[in-house]
């Protein structure tokens, strides 16, 4: 079994450069730890410095290609201000991953308008600005990846949550667009679609006595997601063994999608479920 990749680079990303925005908390963190476990290069980027600063403490000294960018992805100056730091420090970038992003609950009948072009603002011309303004040093050198957090609310309507499924299923036509008119360029675009990932946006949930149980039992694999969950679809798709990727949805979810047959009662079917 000669000839075997170290097992560390499997994906081959040790020494790219990533800029990961939504990088203090949740699954851009997440993503933002891996990568760095991987033996990348990583800005961290987000509004939240102070969550910033924490990860540079944690992984500072063993990543010394670890940099800190404060960056509100809803502001064209902020965007490109921070791109061209990232330039500036780490002399390249090989690719960019949308995650920062943000909900506001509201019903469509009463959602404030202030509200629902927030969201928007964020969630989705953020991930434009964002593609545009890292994107340029990738097109440069031919050659890079992008990655956008979307959900699997961009297929299914979560309701009582403002522009937060409008927004996220105009990232997924977003990514094909950008993979369409940069794939010549050789840039790869690509989303991954979460399902019910367990974080501390979503931590009040499952405080509540049986929530737990009751969303388990909605996914295939009987269990909650964690944020590595996604944060190993999009190393994946950053890395060259998804060379071939372009313009997909990667649905990480647990099988949750594939439940709705099997929700429904059906007496004589259901029965030969085992308990």
């Amino acid at each position: 079994m000669g000839n075997r990749q170290n097992s560390a680079d499997w994906l081959g990303l040790s020494g790219q450069v990533f800029a990961v925005t939504g990088a203090a908390s949740g699954i851009g963190a997440a993503i933002a730890v891996q990568l760095i476990a991987a033996g990348a290069r990583v800005a961290l980027l987000d509004r939240n410095v102070q969550g910033c600063e924490a990860l540079l403490a944690d992984y500072g000294d063993t990543a010394a290609g670890l940099s800190m960018h404060a960056c509100d992805i809803s502001d064209e100056h902020s965007v490109q201000q921070a791109a061209a730091a990232v330039l500036a420090v780490h002399g390249q970038i090989d690719g960019l991953v949308n995650c920062a992003g943000m909900l506001r609950p509201g019903a469509i009948r009463d959602v404030s308008l202030e509200d629902w072009e927030r969201v928007l603002r964020t969630n989705l011309t953020g991930y434009m600005l964002c593609s545009r303004a890292f994107a340029e040093p990738m097109l440069a050198r031919r050659q890079g990846a992008i990655v956008h957090v979307a959900s699997v609310a961009a297929h299914h309507p979560q309701t009582y949550s403002g522009a937060y499924s409008a927004g996220k299923a105009g990232i997924l036509l977003l990514s094909r667009q950008i993979a369409v008119e940069y794939g010549r360029y050789g840039i790869r675009s690509n989303a991954v679609c979460p399902g019910m990932i367990r974080t501390a946006l979503s931590e009040p949930f499952y405080q509540q006595p049986g929530i737990k149980e009751q969303r388990e039992a909605m996914t295939a694999s009987r269990r909650i997601g964690a944020p590595v969950d996604i944060a190993n679809a999009a190393l994946y798709l950053l890395s060259e063994r998804a060379s071939y990727v372009n313009g997909a949805e990667l649905v990480v979810d647990g099988g949750m999608e594939g439940m709705l047959m099997d929700l429904i009662p059906r007496p004589g079917y259901s029965d030969l479920k085992p308990a």
